[in-house]
């Protein structure tokens, strides 16, 4: 079956995930994931992204950006993709392709922005990098939990609406990140990022298909359904013509 066209849409919310190639280490250390922070605070000011959270874990990364032009999110990620592994390559003594393949990003409906970085924030947890969100430097959640400066990030419009001062957003968002998710909506985003399938409710994903003309969501397996054939007698071509009288 043919791949899917990616899905990138001008002033939506994505969420994009990059794996390390047969899931090798595409940061050995602090000195790596530094490195690509400040290519990607490079990056996004040229090519007119908006990076609302990250966190990079040992074989792979995770961003959630909004591009504000046409084509921006594409060549975000081919800029920082190349530059990051000529630079990996080099002070690694190795060559060759450091990526699975292409990157992978999902359409982000603005109510599910603040349940992507919530999911984000616990990634470090979930690959066993750490024991909370608060106990991994290469994420933006401590940014967002008043534990480090906020600085090089959007924060999305939802985020502002938590409440009137920084002190007041800073604690609800972190009682939402304390509070976590079902892990039946864990699997549903990371199969959704996976894949490449848009997150939202059935209205933003329908009203996304007809922007965009894209599938929104997973075909039904098995063969298409034929349409139903049309039995009655004035259409039957099984039926005997006429006799004469």
């Amino acid at each position: 079956m043919a791949r899917l066209p990616r899905l990138a849409v001008t002033g939506l919310p994505h969420l994009v995930v990059w794996q390390g190639h047969n899931r090798q280490l595409v940061f050995v250390d602090d000195e790596d994931r530094a490195a690509f922070v400040a290519l990607l605070a490079e990056a996004v000011a040229r090519e007119g992204v908006e990076v609302h959270a990250w966190v990079l874990l040992d074989t792979a990364l995770w961003l959630l950006v909004t591009p504000r032009r046409d084509g921006a999110l594409s060549r975000l990620m081919q800029d920082i993709g190349r530059r990051y592994v000529r630079r990996f390559n080099q002070r690694h003594g190795r060559s060759g392709t450091l990526w699975e393949g292409r990157y992978r990003a999902s359409v982000v409906a603005p109510a599910e922005v603040l349940t992507a970085m919530v999911w984000l924030d616990h990634e470090p947890v979930r690959a066993g990098l750490a024991p909370s969100p608060d106990g991994w430097p290469w994420s933006t959640h401590r940014a967002y939990v008043g534990l480090a400066p906020l600085r090089d990030v959007q924060p999305p419009p939802p985020w502002w609406a938590l409440g009137d001062t920084p002190f007041a957003r800073e604690a609800a968002y972190r009682e939402q990140v304390r509070a976590g998710l079902p892990a039946t909506r864990e699997q549903a985003l990371r199969e959704a990022a996976l894949k490449g399938w848009p997150i939202g409710d059935a209205a933003f994903l329908a009203g996304l298909e007809a922007q965009t003309g894209r599938r929104t969501r997973p075909a039904r397996p098995g063969r298409p359904r034929k349409p139903p054939v049309d039995l009655s007698p004035k259409n039957s071509t099984t039926r005997k013509t006429d006799k004469k009288l």
